[in-house]
């Protein structure tokens, strides 16, 4: 009896098997793994903008990060308001709550999520356009640091409250208030 056998070299079986379980495999996790842009992952949550005449103006809400990687954001930008910054409030050494430019801009742990609100971070706008009246909506757009954007919506609403100062980048308070209109809810 002629028994035939047809012999695959072992390196040749080797190959075919390394190529078929690269393909099953998983992408790699950790630093060397590629990560969404930050943007991607970033929603607005009960989001507003307070309603003012002329002047300054802020927006505030929850910014919640549903991504696995700290996301950082860098500026911010709309039509409403020619200069923009991403502000927190801190104490002076009087004691005193004053607005000032959040070096580094605001970080979002993984997971988690930032609140804006009146009297602590929030985005201030400082030259508005036109007036925000209650009921506008107004667009905002988020620039994170790897360069990646979110576009969100809020409404305008009436709110008599965030009078605190100004802190310039030499410590220096301004003596104008953050009166941003003088509505009342």
């Amino acid at each position: 009896m002629n028994v035939r056998t047809t012999a695959i070299p072992s390196l040749a079986l080797t190959a075919i098997a390394v190529f078929a379980l690269a393909g099953c495999s998983t992408p790699a996790s950790g630093p060397e793994a590629t990560a969404a842009p930050a943007g991607d992952s970033v929603e607005m949550e009960n989001g507003w903008v307070k309603a003012a005449e002329s002047g300054m103006s802020a927006a505030f809400g929850e910014l919640e990060n549903s991504g696995s990687n700290e996301i950082t954001v860098v500026s911010v930008e709309t039509e409403a308001s020619s200069a923009l910054e991403l502000h927190e409030t801190v104490e002076n050494e009087a004691g005193e709550m004053m607005m000032r430019e959040k070096t580094g801009g605001f970080t979002i742990p993984a997971g988690d999520s930032l609140v804006l609100e009146p009297g602590g971070n929030h985005i201030m706008l400082m030259d508005l356009t036109n007036p925000i009246a209650a009921g506008d909506e107004i667009t905002f757009t988020l620039t994170f640091s790897d360069d990646s954007t979110y576009e969100f919506t809020v409404p305008a609403k009436d709110y008599a409250g965030a009078n605190e100062n100004y802190e310039d980048g030499d410590d220096m308070h301004m003596s104008e208030d953050m009166d941003m209109g003088g509505h009342s809810e």
